[in-house]
């Protein structure tokens, strides 16, 4: 295989609903280009791109696949991307090293909730985008329908270059408004017929034709100054427009494929290669410090790791994009990341599951090598004279969450690894050692996300796991003043214990003055204030611990000792052994004893007055509450709306985008367990959410009762 400049790449991400026929259009453009000689099926389980076990075992795509074509001296790199919603993590990695998006639709089902996903993630990184009709030999396939649905959502910057004469079953032929040619093709496919516009197709064809010189014209204006005095532009003059137009998405060009008969795939791939932008036309990628790199093959080498994969045999195969430079085998790299050195052994050029020995990649060209020693996905890697770090990828927070654990408890290490080595081949696979929950939680983007995580540990690493419902990270704090007071006292022979803490608490708010009186049952305290500290509490919230003890009745060495049993009982707190804050502590009196006090009598002592107190001080649960944003078809609005109001969810408001319903509300945390699951059934798998942590809020009373209620029955248990 050659050696490809930078101007004779071109990188293109395919996107797309689930079943919108993706890794059947990749099958067609391997067959269509000779790398492979006979097309597979996603029924047949021989694609070249669905090549995981966990992708043959469900009949979806779980992990984007890289592979090339050349076409007409040009190398096109493509990126299959999974389709269904909880695998989103692979489209955006794909989106973001990848300099177009073709957005497979399906014929039957227009626009969907994953075409709007997937529309939005370009817009937001500024990707041209090519429109491709698929499964236009569906019998509910709607041609002209669909495109006045996909101009009210997109605008007018949707323009047809083909169209089929006759959709459904007996569809085989388009007219391309840009070649102004009809193609047409046997029942099986295969190589089309190129014939002249026939004169009862000659009208629309034109009218098309005239709105895509007008489009193209739009983005230059040499070209649109033509247009006014000629009305026309030459077809080499419209590849140039509409170039121009898709790099600043001001077009985004329409064309029609069956995908599965391999019709139209061969014009699709001309167009690919012959007007898309290469790689050095796109904006520049920015560094970690905000400074543009250019994909220059003769500037400082330095690559970024964008995926990782673990193949059988093999082990792990490390992805990258060459940011600038060039690489070659034995190159000697450094880690920006991790600080480690690197030698690069054999680079490849990406097919499937097989890759093509290279000698040398350019700036700007896709590639994969195996065997290096401390490379993780995200990692920059650089030769001499380069400094660069990467890190443009940001993915979307978790919608689905579930402790696991091992079976056998002898496998947590096991699965520990294994889940951490997965996460580079999925990095929206989630793992939290969770301290507060005492939970070891997996977080992913649906139940069918997490599914997919469990049958890979089952099968693949053979490790039998189970996933539980989630414990509620609920915070505690107080809602008005009390007092309390405790005296430890242990008397053993020889030295004993004691030490006598009396303490006030109050909810704590941002701001609020030091305290100079308390009063309670007619008494009132003076505080006379010796020591403040403030402490910003992990969990959030803080602690405010006041030392306001006087004529020594408590020696302040022992201070440290009190706050301590003041944080023992803030990390458990008193009423569901959840994170306690947004607490003032005040110390005002006590005793000691000259032979017997210690650090720890006082550290008991002040745990056993804090909680009294904290119980004795209008004690409240709080809840994590979540920002929701629900994308839905309209006629499944009233559904969506009445299963959230029966999750105690607070609607904020409604909107129409894009030819969805998008609604927001506030949500609790443990609402949105199962959400995932009740969404998809709803509708159909046509809507999708996303969600974001908002605040903690006071949960209701009859919730709380069951929450101290249940956790003072798990004590119990522990104790017996």
């Amino acid at each position: 295989m050659r050696v490809y400049q930078t101007n004779e790449i071109k990188n293109i991400a395919l996107v797309g609903s689930a079943g919108s026929g993706k890794t059947t259009l990749a099958e067609s453009m391997l067959f269509e280009a000779g790398v492979i000689k006979r097309r597979g099926t996603v029924e047949a389980k021989n694609t070249v791109s669905d090549y995981f076990p966990v992708e043959q075992e469900y009949g979806y795509s779980v992990f984007p696949t890289v592979f090339h074509v050349e076409w007409n001296n040009k190398k096109l790199n493509i990126i299959d991307c999974p389709g269904s919603d909880d695998f989103i993590g692979g489209a955006i990695t794909a989106l973001n090293v990848t300099d177009e998006a073709v957005i497979l639709i399906n014929g039957q089902y227009g626009p969907e909730v994953g075409t709007q996903n997937n529309f939005r993630y370009t817009e937001k990184l500024k990707k041209p985008v090519i429109f491709l009709i698929n499964q236009l030999d569906s019998d509910k396939c709607d041609f002209d329908n669909l495109i006045s649905n996909m101009k009210e959502i997109y605008g007018s910057k949707c323009v047809p270059v083909q169209y089929p004469i006759e959709t459904g079953p007996g569809f085989n032929s388009l007219i391309d408004v840009l070649l102004m040619k009809k193609y047409s093709w046997k029942p099986e496919g295969g190589e089309p017929t190129v014939e002249d516009i026939p004169a009862d197709q000659m009208d629309k064809a034109m009218e098309l034709h005239k709105a895509l010189v007008e489009a193209a014209a739009e983005n230059d204006e040499g070209l649109m100054e033509k247009f006014f005095e000629e009305e026309t532009l030459t077809e080499d003059e419209l590849r140039e427009g509409i170039r121009k137009g898709l790099v600043t998405r001001s077009i985004f060009p329409v064309f029609c494929v069956c995908a599965g008969k391999s019709m139209g795939v061969r014009r699709l791939m001309e167009f690919l290669g012959n007007v898309v932008p290469f790689v050095d036309e796109m904006p520049k990628i920015h560094n970690t410090r905000g400074e543009e790199v250019a994909p220059d093959s003769k500037g400082p080498e330095s690559l970024y790791f964008f995926k990782t994969g673990m193949e059988p045999h093999i082990g792990e195969v490390s992805y990258f994009k060459v940011m600038s430079g060039c690489v070659k085998p034995g190159d000697d790299l450094t880690n920006a990341d991790r600080g480690s050195k690197e030698r690069m052994g054999q680079i490849y050029a990406c097919a499937g599951a097989n890759r093509i020995p290279v000698e040398q990649l350019n700036a700007g060209d896709l590639g994969c090598t195996v065997k290096l020693k401390d490379v993780k996905t995200g990692n920059t890697l650089n030769g001499k004279g380069a400094d660069q770090r990467f890190d443009f990828i940001k993915y979307p927070n978790s919608k689905y969450s579930r402790a696991i654990e091992a079976k056998n408890s002898q496998d947590t290490e096991k699965l520990m690894a294994a889940l951490l080595k997965m996460r580079q081949e999925d990095p929206t696979w989630v793992v939290e050692q969770s301290k507060e929950l005492r939970q070891t939680i997996v977080h992913g983007q649906g139940e069918f996300h997490l599914r997919t995580l469990k049958w890979r540990l089952e099968n693949n690493e053979k490790l039998q796991v189970v996933f539980k419902e989630p414990k509620i990270p609920y915070r505690e704090t107080i809602t008005k003043q009390a007092k309390a007071e405790y005296r430890h006292k242990k008397q053993s022979g020889g030295a004993g214990q004691f030490g006598e803490v009396h303490l006030i608490v109050e909810p704590y708010a941002e701001g609020m003055p030091d305290p100079t009186t308390y009063k309670f049952n007619g008494q009132e305290f003076k505080m006379n204030i010796k020591g403040r500290e403030e402490r910003d509490l992990p969990w959030g919230g803080k602690l405010v611990f006041i030392n306001s003890v006087v004529g020594g009745a408590i020696d302040a060495r022992f201070m440290p000792a009190i706050l301590k049993g003041v944080m023992d009982c803030m990390e458990r707190g008193p009423l569901t052994g959840s994170y306690a804050r947004d607490v003032r502590v005040i110390v005002h009196d006590g005793k000691m004893h000259p032979v017997d006090s210690n650090e720890l009598s006082f550290t008991l002592a002040a745990r056993h007055a804090f909680s009294d107190a904290f119980k004795a001080a209008g004690p409240k649960i709080l809840e994590p509450i979540y920002d929701l944003e629900v994308f839905v078809p309209g006629d499944y609005m009233g559904d969506v709306m009445s299963d959230l109001q029966g999750r105690r969810a607070m609607i904020m408001g409604m909107d129409s985008e894009a030819g969805y319903q998008k609604l927001q509300a506030k949500i609790p945390l443990k609402e949105l367990s199962n959400y995932s699951i009740s969404l998809s059934s709803l509708t159909g798998g046509r809507a999708s959410f996303t969600t974001k942590f908002a605040s903690y809020e006071l949960v209701p009373n009859d919730l709380q009762q069951k929450l101290i209620a249940e956790h003072e029955a798990e004590v119990k248990e522990e104790e017996e």
